[in-house]
This record gives structure tokens, sequence and C-alpha cells, in this order.
């Protein structure tokens, strides 16, 4: 029998799939701003998880998106990269007493200032992975990384606004 915590991650994993290809797909701003909150699904979940899990979870999770994307798998190799590197960067973010079990890193857990030193990076990684994948090397370099930085922006204030409307307070900012 599934426990709770597994069927709560599968629904999260269907959501947050079904919004990005449904709903956010079509939604750019200015040509270079594109928000992929499917990563929330990946960047949240419990902090105790094993780099391999991650990486294996990452990849389901960009095929996924790019089955309805049409992109030959960039969203999996952006996923599994930041799955890959998430562990490392938890650890360099650890707090004095380190973290509780099935902490999942989220602004009620651990705070905005803290969540954003967490998520940013990452997205930003993401993004530029990705959007270096999709160019299809470094000969467009500066509208990738245009591109990257103003996705990484929009994703986070979508992350953000979701975090505020959809996860508990157990801790004031």
């Amino acid at each position: 029998m599934l426990n709770k915590g597994i069927i709560t991650q599968i629904f999260s994993f269907i959501l947050y799939v079904l919004v990005q290809v449904l709903l956010l797909k079509n939604i750019v701003l200015f040509d270079k701003s594109f928000c992929f909150l499917y990563i929330a699904f990946l960047l949240l979940i419990p902090v105790e998880a094993k780099v391999l899990g991650l990486m294996i979870v990452g990849f389901i999770t960009g095929i996924a998106v790019d089955i309805f994307y049409d992109s030959l798998g960039i969203h999996a190799a952006a996923s599994v990269f930041i799955m890959f590197v998430r562990n490392y960067w938890l650890n360099m973010l650890t707090p004095q007493g380190g973290y509780d079990s099935g902490t999942v890193p989220t602004i009620s857990s651990n705070g905005l200032r803290w969540f954003t030193s967490y998520v940013l990076p990452l997205i930003f990684l993401h993004h530029c992975v990705l959007f270096l994948l999709e160019s299809w090397g470094f000969g467009l370099l500066g509208f990738t990384l245009t591109k990257a930085f103003f996705s990484t922006w929009f994703t986070f204030i979508v992350m953000l606004i979701t975090q505020y409307l959809f996860y508990n307070k157990k801790r004031s900012l």
C-alpha cells in the first residue's frame, strides 16, 4: 500500500506537469521569458532524497514535459542536471541544526531568504542548460543568457505565488 507522502508526490507530479503543458506552454513574455513551473515539483522533493532517485524523477518529469513540447529530451537533460546538483546545493545551505527528517524545502519551512537562495540558482542552472541545448551550442550565447535570466525571474515569481497560495504557513517569515 502506498503511503500518504508518495500519493501526494504523484498527485503533485501530475498537477505540475498538466499546468505546465496545458497552461504555461503558451505563456511567453516579450519573446524572451518562459515559465517552467514544473521544476517546482523537482525542487520541492523532501531533502533526504538520494541523488540517484532524484535523477530518475528528474528524467521522468523532463520526459513528460518533452513529450508535449516536442523538444527531443532537452527538458529531461536540464531536469536531470539540476537533480544531480540539488543535494550538493542543499548541503551548502544547511541550517545550523541541520534539516529535520521529511523536511520539504518550502518557504513555510525555511523562510523566504533561504528559499530564494535555494531555488534561484537552481532555476537559473536549469534554464541555462535548457536554452543552451535548445540553441545547440554557444553561438547565440548572449540571447541564450538573456532568455535564461528573464525566464528564471518569471519562473521564480510564479513559484513564489504558488508557495504563498498553496503551501501551509508553519512559521513566520
